[in-house]
């Protein structure tokens, strides 16, 4: 049998969900980006991935991946595995990153990895059969980062391969309850949620925000006629540069990215309305600081590609708003996070 496992820690009770139905994941922080463990393989092999909103693949890096980057990191040994099926289909996919080695950077750094397609094996608790993930081979702009691959969960349409994401094939094989999954990420603890979410991990009442009609369902809805991705594998908020510009002149009127650290608790807060409802993200929220100990703003802009105006919404954003994926009803909810 193909099987991936998650690893799983004690289930809590869920909203509307029945207390055994809902598994978690916990993540560990590394400030930039939130990793979990899974195992892929028959006996399993543990693997750090992101668990990306914003993209459908599951890769990890094979061991045929001779790169600088894949040395340092766990490679999947494909001979290893009894469970291994290749199907000699390739791809390749690029990212585009919030920032490298904590070095702020005005635009964002292309990621690309090449991956020989494979049927598969393990991810802990929760079992899905006959999942195809990528075996990465070629893979450059993962310098120094402390994750091994990803485990995209958005949809099958922006997926390159046009495999069914491990989500779906979870629901579809009955392993979880409802399709919906949420995302806790903090300072300190982080966890990922299936089947349902905590209650206890948000205040108050979920505000539920409809994808918008006519386009890639990662999109969601905001008011102005903008448009907003909630990402949970960008460390960043980016918007147009213009308009990113003029928050960076608010902020830090003679430089560009660096803000004196005592004066964060003295910078405005930065205010997203969606869907009628106001998101405050404070200074001490958005203001990072890199490897040297500087202060600098995690506002980062991108080139318009389109007439509306487009937002990605990272971690710097969910840190202070638990959210909620349903994919039966295709809404996203926000709440305060505790």
């Amino acid at each position: 049998m193909r099987q991936i496992h998650w690893k799983t820690g004690t289930p809590p009770i869920g909203e509307g969900t029945h207390p055994q139905l809902l598994v978690f994941d916990w993540l560990r922080n590394y400030q930039f980006f939130y990793v979990g463990n899974i195992t892929i393989g028959t006996p399993p092999q543990e693997f750090q991935v992101i668990f990306d909103t914003g993209s459908s693949e599951l890769w990890v890096p094979s061991i045929f991946c001779n790169s600088s980057t894949c040395s340092k990191h766990d490679r999947f040994r494909h001979l290893e595995s009894s469970t291994f099926r290749l199907s000699r289909r390739t791809f390749s996919i690029t990212y585009g990153s919030g920032r490298i080695e904590a070095l702020p950077s005005p635009s964002p750094t292309s990621h690309i990895c090449k991956w020989e397609y494979s049927s598969l094996p393990q991810i802990g608790d929760l079992v899905s059969t006959d999942q195809q993930f990528g075996l990465c081979l070629e893979e450059s702009g993962f310098e120094g980062m402390r994750f091994d691959g990803v485990l995209g969960l958005s949809y099958t349409n922006i997926s390159p391969s046009g495999a069914i994401p491990i989500f779906y094939k979870l629901k579809n094989e009955g392993a979880i309850s409802e399709p919906v999954f949420a995302f806790y990420l903090s300072n300190g603890r982080a966890v990922v949620m299936f089947g349902g979410a905590d209650h206890r991990y948000y205040k108050g009442e979920l505000n539920w925000i409809p994808l918008m009609k006519g386009q890639p369902k990662k999109v969601i809805a905001c008011s102005g006629g903008c448009k907003a991705l909630v990402d949970t594998g960008t460390s960043d908020i980016a918007g147009p540069s213009t308009l990113v510009n003029n928050i960076w002149k608010l902020i830090v009127p003679r430089h560009r990215h660096y803000v004196s650290c005592s004066a964060v608790n003295s910078l405005p807060s930065i205010i997203f309305t969606i869907k009628s409802n106001n998101y405050r993200v404070p200074g001490q929220a958005y203001i990072l600081k890199d490897s040297r100990g500087r202060c600098f703003t995690a506002f980062k802009g991108h080139q318009q590609s389109s007439p509306t105006e487009m937002w990605i919404l990272g971690d710097v954003f969910l840190r202070l708003y638990f959210s909620v994926f349903d994919r039966r009803k295709d809404r996203i909810g926000l709440a305060q996070a505790v």
